[in-house]
């Protein structure tokens, strides 16, 4: 489980405190009545926070709403940094993934399915979650160690595609327990496709 280190200062715990709750409100309320129907000032006033305080936290409506899916790539890159390298780079990136769902708050799983939900209904929203991936897909292909080319480039898509199949999967649901469970099973099927032994 993620244990998130309180700040020290009382002004960084309030800090936090209006970031969590704006994170949080914007997936509820965008549920709710829709993302791209709903403008910022419907969060600002139902958190009661300034556009300053909000701008202070979130660069936009968008990177409010993706907190979850933020949260999690956050705590995946140094979860990539721990993983043993010495395998296939599929199975770095399957066991990454393993380390840090195993590590996300019980809280975080139904503010991430309600994210994905969101960005599936919003073409907005998508674009900006595609754009955010592309920018972690780089940054997990650095930290991979691999030589930099084509073949490392096509393992890191094909990894993200697994990863979004074990999302397909597991959304219906959406029980926190099976998510790992998907991740084996997409993994493990796309290393079947591509004739790699399990």
């Amino acid at each position: 489980m993620t244990t998130v280190r309180q700040p020290a200062s009382l002004r960084d715990r309030k800090k936090l405190r209006t970031r969590q709750a704006l994170a949080e409100t914007a997936v509820s309320l965008f549920t709710e009545r829709g993302f791209d129907g709903t403008p910022l000032d419907a969060l600002l006033e139902a958190v009661e926070v300034s556009r300053r305080t909000f701008f202070r936290n979130f660069r936009s409506k968008e990177d409010v709403t993706l907190t979850a899916v933020k949260e999690l790539w956050s705590a995946y890159v140094p979860a990539l940094e721990e993983t043993e390298k010495s395998g296939r780079l599929t199975d770095v990136f399957r066991d990454a993934m393993l380390t840090t769902l195993d590590r996300m708050d019980e809280d975080w799983y139904p503010r991430f399915a309600a994210t994905l939900r969101l960005i599936e209904q919003s073409p907005s929203l998508n674009g900006h979650s595609l754009r955010h991936c592309a920018e972690i897909q780089a940054e997990i292909t650095r930290r991979l160690g691999a030589p930099d080319g084509l073949e490392t480039r096509l393992l890191v898509e094909c990894c993200v595609a697994a990863w979004r199949c074990a999302l397909d999967e597991w959304l219906p649901d959406c029980s926190p327990g099976e998510l790992p469970g998907c991740v084996r099973h997409t993994f493990a099927t796309m290393h079947r496709s591509m004739g790699i032994e399990v």
